[in-house]
């Protein structure tokens, strides 16, 4: 592996939401932030699991307002900078406006692998409040490199500056992560980032796998806070890149003691690969639907793996988290008809 600098960013704050049920507050907001923020961590995301204006019934409802939260990680960074996500059809134009108003300085527009044509406009206008963008092209298994290609040149036309292959299901292999990066790096002139989940215990080997091949935007979650079995734990991934001799500027000892003195104690339970979450990436379901899936199963006491492997066969994606209950009614219907 070729030395080079790699960028993070902290995703527990986000993508952690899910695993926390979106109950962040103030206070914990402003212990981890400026932990991090005195890790030397570059960026920092700040958002409902599902971004900006992602608190709704559908998606879980938000302990506090997220403008709240972005608010305070912004009042406590010295160095880091606050990145936000949005997904088009959740949060909208005015959601970014304000999250940019209060001190956001990094965009991150994610669709669905096939449909980056619709984050055109929330990427130019994230261009226009003077943020950094970057196209998150997510359920990456979903579609073949040249495909990724197709849609990463789009998010890059529109003025993205960093485009992620977006492994949320944690579905990915180590091979199919280089074949799309080293396929990113042929394509586009801009940076190539990863986002990966554990759900196969792979997080770290395909983080690894896209650096080897280029990737310099790397996204990580300490204590691996994120949806499923969580993300690319970031400690780690830092100590990893330093015996690598590969450069992140991140202060290995902080990071360690803010995953175990800070984020510890807020996890209802320790990140790891249930029965559920390895099933998200076994059938390449999102992460963030593990939760979803098990209150559906106890609702209609049914296997949460049913649930999950049948969403798999249905190739739903982010967006139709209304789906789960419809499968768990279904499958509870057909366990429950006479032979």
């Amino acid at each position: 592996m070729a030395k080079q600098d790699v960028l993070i960013t902290e995703v527990a704050l986000r993508d952690g939401s899910h695993a926390i049920r979106h109950q962040y507050t103030v206070d914990q907001v402003l212990q981890i932030a400026k932990a991090l923020d005195e890790a030397n961590v570059p960026y920092i995301e700040v958002t409902h699991g599902d971004g900006l204006a992602g608190s709704s019934l559908q998606y879980g409802l938000s302990k506090t307002d997220e403008m709240a939260l972005i608010e305070a990680a912004v009042s406590v960074c010295q160095n880091a900078k606050i990145a936000v996500l949005l997904l088009p059809g959740i949060g909208t134009v005015e959601e970014l406006k304000q999250a940019a108003n209060i001190g956001a300085k990094m965009a991150r527009i994610a669709t669905h692998v096939t449909e980056a044509d619709v984050s055109r406009q929330h990427i130019s206008i994230a261009k226009e409040l003077g943020m950094e963008t970057v196209g998150f092209l997510m359920m990456a298994h979903m579609a073949p490199a040249r495909k990724l290609v197709e849609q990463a040149k789009l998010m890059e036309s529109y003025g993205a500056d960093t485009v992620y292959v977006v492994d949320s299901a944690g579905a990915l292999l180590p091979h199919q992560v280089k074949e799309r990066i080293k396929a990113l790096k042929e394509n586009i002139q801009v940076n190539i980032g990863f986002h990966g989940h554990n759900n196969l215990s792979l997080a770290m080997a395909n983080t690894l796998a896209a650096i080897e091949e280029g990737a310099t935007r790397i996204d990580g979650s300490v204590r691996c806070l994120g949806a499923g079995a969580g993300n690319t734990q970031t400690e780690v991934l830092v100590s990893v890149l330093d015996r690598l001799g590969i450069e992140t500027g991140i202060d290995i000892y902080k990071m360690m003691d803010l995953a175990e003195d800070i984020v510890a104690p807020i996890l209802p339970k320790p990140q790891e690969i249930t029965k559920d979450s390895l099933v998200l990436g076994y059938a390449g379901v999102y992460s963030s639907f593990l939760l979803h899936a098990q209150k559906a199963a106890k609702q209609f006491e049914v296997d949460s793996r049913d649930i999950l492997i049948e969403l798999g066969k249905r190739k739903v994606v982010g967006g139709q988290e209304d789906m789960i209950v419809d499968v768990a009614a279904e499958i509870a219907k057909k366990q429950s008809a006479p032979v």
